[in-house]
């Protein structure tokens, strides 16, 4: 018997995994809290709201009873899968039993707490199986079976395997690592990198400028991964240079729209209002920032970017302050 797979939260990200599993003759167990939601998508069969052109395949069943869900991702051939915002991600933990080993989705540090997912599990589940899937994927893309390439992350080694057996098809290849914090800070910080990138474009400064605040954005995201415990290397994969490069300059990044409708002007409350969907680097820039100021750590991209959503600069004035920072070695730490 393969594995059963729980995947809960009917969000787009959600929703794109669990066509995938399921279009591949795997069945699949999808949970949405709102009834009415789940009424619509069983009539449809399909998620009309995120993903109107990838239809249900039959292996997909669907339920709003999240007791349902959890038991039927219990025990060892079971994994649940939380497709929820990062806000969320701690209750969705918090509720679920220690024999129910657990993939996240979300990338982002937790508001207020500034911790990472993998430091919220630790803390309510310690002795669970958990760890996360990530990577450089759009919903929309990996729904319609475009070829695709995720992370698994967790230091139980079965897990990340377990997730491999779950999803890995002819359009998602799924590789594993042991390094579920820089897999996480890599998924952090290219959303708020992308918002800079996005600025700049709307700013029209060029290929050059782009190119720069990837790269050294790069260079930021992997001091504040080193000084939390990960791994440098990890930052070349997937959930980082993949995962910036996609969300930096992809167009259906909500993170790299943000930034865009920044530079033109537009307040972030009529963005966000706007988007109808979350952009985690938004929620996230500031805690960021935070967790990397109590380490010593240099982030002035990051800086930048806090600055202008909380208004304190418009995007012309950040990247004057950018430019006109001192010349330095660029492997330098600072």
């Amino acid at each position: 018997m393969g594995t059963r797979l729980a995947i809960l939260g009917a969000g787009a990200w959600g929703t794109a995994l669990a066509v995938s599993a399921a279009r591949h003759h795997r069945e699949v167990l999808l949970w949405a809290r709102d009834a009415a939601q789940v009424a619509d998508m069983q009539a449809t069969r399909c998620n009309a709201r995120y993903l109107p052109d990838a239809p249900f395949p039959e292996a997909l069943r669907l339920t709003h009873d999240f007791d349902e869900a959890v038991a039927y991702a219990r025990g060892p051939e079971g994994l649940v899968i939380i497709g929820t915002p990062m806000a969320a991600l701690g209750n969705m933990l918090q509720s679920l039993p220690d024999d129910a080993a657990a993939l996240w989705l979300c990338k982002g540090f937790e508001k207020g707490s500034g911790r990472l997912g993998n430091e919220i599990a630790q803390a309510l589940r310690p002795q669970a199986r958990n760890g996360v899937l990530s990577g450089p994927s759009f919903a929309h893309e990996v729904a319609l079976g475009q070829p695709t390439a995720l992370v698994a992350a967790s230091t139980d080694t079965a897990l990340a395997e377990q997730a491999v057996a779950a999803f890995h098809s002819d359009s998602l290849r799924v590789y594993t690592s042991t390094d579920p914090i820089g897999v996480e800070v890599g998924g952090a910080v290219k959303n708020v990198l992308a918002i800079a990138t996005g600025i700049a474009d709307g700013l029209n400064l060029g290929l050059n400028a782009r190119a720069a605040l990837i790269t050294r954005g790069l260079a930021e995201m992997t001091r504040l991964g080193v000084a939390l415990g990960a791994r440098a290397d990890t930052f070349m994969g997937l959930s980082g240079l993949g995962d910036l490069v996609l969300t930096a300059t992809g167009n259906l990044s909500r993170n790299r729209t943000v930034g865009l409708q920044l530079a033109s002007g537009k307040k972030l409350a009529q963005i966000l209002q706007d988007l109808g969907h979350v952009a985690e680097g938004v929620y996230s820039a500031a805690t960021v920032l935070q967790r990397a100021q109590s380490l010593g750590v240099s982030m002035p991209i990051t800086e930048a970017v806090v600055a202008v959503l909380d208004d304190r600069l418009s995007p012309a004035q950040a990247v004057g302050a950018l430019m006109g920072r001192q010349a330095k070695a660029e492997g330098s730490a600072f």
